[in-house]
């Protein structure tokens, strides 16, 4: 299957799983994006590929920023706020990151998102 094939057919199939899925699967969605884009621009810093890490980078940004979106800071409380405050402050080491070069920066960041994930997950199963 050619490149442009196979992209073709992930973008129907996350189309799909988007318009089948809950609110709360939309956020899982969002959190494994992240995590993947992280990842992805991890191993383009590795390979030397400094566009794709920063498109990559921006990416992960732009997720984190539609998690951000998400929190109901009037419902959520000091809850919500804490965590609208980690959320920019995962942009901006992903900012610094990528102005850096700095793979530790990646690893921080996705590693706090896989901890809030983790909770987000554990919501479903109560």
């Amino acid at each position: 299957m050619n490149a442009y094939a196979m992209k073709q057919y992930q973008t129907v199939s996350v189309h799909a799983q988007v318009s089948e899925a809950d609110p709360h699967r939309l956020i899982q969605m969002l959190f494994e994006g992240g995590l993947q884009r992280l990842a992805q621009a991890r191993g383009a810093l590795e390979h030397g590929n400094i566009p794709l890490k920063g498109e990559l980078i921006g990416k992960a940004m732009g997720i984190i920023g539609g998690l951000r979106e998400s929190v109901d800071r009037e419902k959520g409380g000091e809850i919500a706020a804490n965590l609208d405050n980690l959320y920019a402050f995962m942009q901006q080491r992903l900012s610094q990151a990528n102005l850096q070069n700095d793979p530790a920066m990646l690893d921080e960041v996705a590693s706090l998102l896989r901890e809030i994930k983790q909770g987000w997950d554990g919501i479903r199963q109560s």
